[in-house]
């Protein structure tokens, strides 16, 4: 393989950086094979004490989300919410974050790197620790997405028994909202609050 002629990058050449470009491009678009990758990697790490593993968890939310008619990034969001809890167990929620924050609308981000705080709810008491940490965020126009999004798709997903889809159904999707452009207007939709779907009737 071709390599730049530099050992510090101060002494770089527009040429080293013309060919660090090219390959910097094939790496972008191997993005989404990365998080796949990741995911499945999940279905190994079987958190002690669940009933499922984290990848379980990943497709069920997802699978939810789908069900219910959410859009695109709201599916994506449920299926990637938790992607960091490996490298970055006490941070995850931000790790997620960072990761589609170039891919998926603003409230959606928020949502994902605020949803540990907001998942304390259902737990937080029975350690003695406050489970109404999310009213820090009380005033941000995407407290109630991030609350629905907890509530319909991520407490709720550690059934075993729930017949969720297969990480293979979702793979087009995730090639899909990483070959947006990064950070695009369109794609960010900064302040926009669309919210989490009303429940289908049959689900009321």
């Amino acid at each position: 393989m071709e390599t730049v002629g530099f050992v510090a990058m101060k002494d770089g050449t527009k040429e080293d950086y013309e060919l660090l470009r090219g390959f910097e491009h094939d790496h972008y678009r191997e993005t989404a094979n990365r998080v796949l990758r990741e995911l499945r990697l999940q279905d190994e790490e079987t958190f002690p004490g669940y009933k499922i593993s984290r990848l379980g968890h990943a497709l069920q939310a997802a699978t939810r989300a789908y069900r219910e008619g959410a859009d695109k990034d709201w599916v994506a969001a449920a299926l990637l919410h938790d992607i960091g809890d490996g490298l970055a167990p006490q941070n995850h929620d931000r790790f997620a974050a960072e990761v589609l924050r170039p891919f998926l609308r603003e409230e959606v981000t928020w949502t994902v790197e605020h949803h540990g705080a907001f998942q304390m709810y259902y737990y937080a008491h029975h350690y003695g620790w406050n489970r109404h940490e999310r009213e820090k965020y009380r005033d941000s126009i995407y407290y109630k997405s991030c609350e629905d999004f907890c509530e319909r798709w991520d407490q709720s997903s550690f059934d075993p028994d729930y017949p969720n889809e297969s990480l293979e159904f979702f793979a087009p999707l995730v090639h899909e909202i990483f070959a947006r452009r990064p950070y695009a207007p369109e794609v960010i939709q900064k302040g926009v609050v669309k919210g989490v779907p009303p429940l289908p009737q049959a689900a009321a």
